[in-house]
């Protein structure tokens, strides 16, 4: 194991983010003497603990570990809860005394932890009352006179699978930043909601009627294909029509930009009212680009995969400024920064993150382009 990664998984787990799998590898990794002793300076160079200072309660710190380990554990087989409980005795040995400084308050006032603010997904029905979406849950989704419309899958919504004769009747999804979600529309689109992003959608689209949907925020599409309905995105600067494909829609009311990048099929791009003339036509590999205020709409090469990553939970800049850098930190973290370097606001950058916890994104900016920052709960000052 790389030494970067070996401090991605110890931020993970004393951040409470690491994944059964990554516990397992990070409990491998310390069978070796050596590790232990790159764990422990670790963890005092930045956590600000002296090891040598308090006492330690293995007991408890073993029942921590195996009340957590039993939390990620609980769908799985007890012989699989047996394997981790195994490795309790090394985190206990190598931790010291890390659960003591965890719950004092020197402690508190030293790690330098981000606390992101936890917000609700929101789902407002048509009859305008709404409802928080709790992604542990499974439920039917009800209309204004209890009939079933869909079903929750935990961090996806599933409509019924048909078309209507009646009238358009819409709901509404509000993802917070800080989460992303997921719908599957009732011809069978599939939606993916990346964070601070709004989606209003018709309960069933129409027979015989073209299917339209608007965003605000940034969306990946696998539209179901439908010849006899087309498919059209309305943003407020954009309308994206296709028949079936899968593309990338990101436009936030606050970036200057509206982008689609399309993957798969072919779309057209057009503003305000569709004419023979005023439309862009993109296949895969090309996004297309509106700039507020402007009535052009221009068409570039890209690699999708920096504008799709997302999807799966990465984070890629490419020749991006840091100040388009912590905007995306914000929504996709729930956090606030406030950049008080103003030169560093305009440099460029290029990184990747995989689902990182974001003091492991701070602290790889810190170490590589010696960028300071001080964290107090959600709010990080770049200085």
């Amino acid at each position: 194991m790389t030494v970067k990664k070996s401090e991605r998984l110890i931020v993970k787990f004393i951040t409470n983010q690491a994944s059964r799998d990554e516990i397992e590898s990070l409990t491998e990794w310390l069978k070796e003497e050596e590790n232990q002793i790159v764990f422990k300076d670790f963890v005092k160079t930045n956590y600000a603990i002296d090891a040598a200072m308090y006492t330690f309660d293995s007991g408890e710190v073993k029942k921590q570990l195996a009340e957590r380990i039993e939390r990620e554990n609980i769908v799985f087989q007890k012989r699989r809860f047996s394997s981790y409980y195994k490795y309790a005795a090394i985190l206990v040995l190598v931790l010291g005394g890390f659960y003591f400084y965890q719950k004092s308050d020197l402690f508190q006032h030293k790690v330098n932890v981000v606390v992101p603010r936890q917000d609700d997904i929101v789902l407002q029905l048509d009859n305008e009352s709404s409802e928080t979406i709790d992604t542990a849950e499974a439920r039917d989704i009800t209309d204004k006179s209890g009939k079933v419309i869909g079903k929750q899958e935990k961090n996806r919504l599933v409509y019924s699978n048909e078309y209507s004769n009646g009238e358009l009747v819409y709901n509404t999804l509000r993802i917070p930043y800080g989460k992303k979600f997921e719908v599957q529309l009732s011809d069978g689109t599939i939606v993916h909601l990346n964070a601070g992003t709004s989606l209003r959608y018709p309960v069933q689209f129409l027979k015989n009627k073209s299917r339209k949907v608007y965003l605000t925020g940034e969306a990946y599409f696998e539209v179901s294909k439908d010849k006899a309905h087309p498919f059209t995105v309305n943003t407020q600067e954009l309308n994206v029509e296709v028949l079936g494909t899968k593309f990338n829609v990101n436009s936030y009311q606050e970036d200057i930009n509206a982008d689609v990048v399309l993957v798969e099929g072919k779309v057209s791009l057009y503003k305000d009212k569709k004419t023979t003339d005023n439309q862009v036509y993109l296949t895969p590999g090309l996004k297309g680009t509106s700039i507020k205020g402007q009535q052009k709409i221009t068409a570039e090469p890209v690699n999708t995969d920096y504008y799709t990553a997302w999807v799966k939970g990465s984070l890629v800049f490419k020749n991006a400024s840091f100040d388009a850098i912590i905007k995306k930190l914000e929504r996709h973290y729930n956090v606030t920064f406030i950049n008080k370097n103003k030169a560093l606001g305009k440099e460029i950058f290029n990184a990747r993150f995989d689902n990182e916890p974001i003091e492991v994104v701070l602290k790889y900016f810190s170490d590589s382009y010696a960028i300071d920052y001080k964290i107090k709960e959600d709010e990080i000052t770049i200085r």
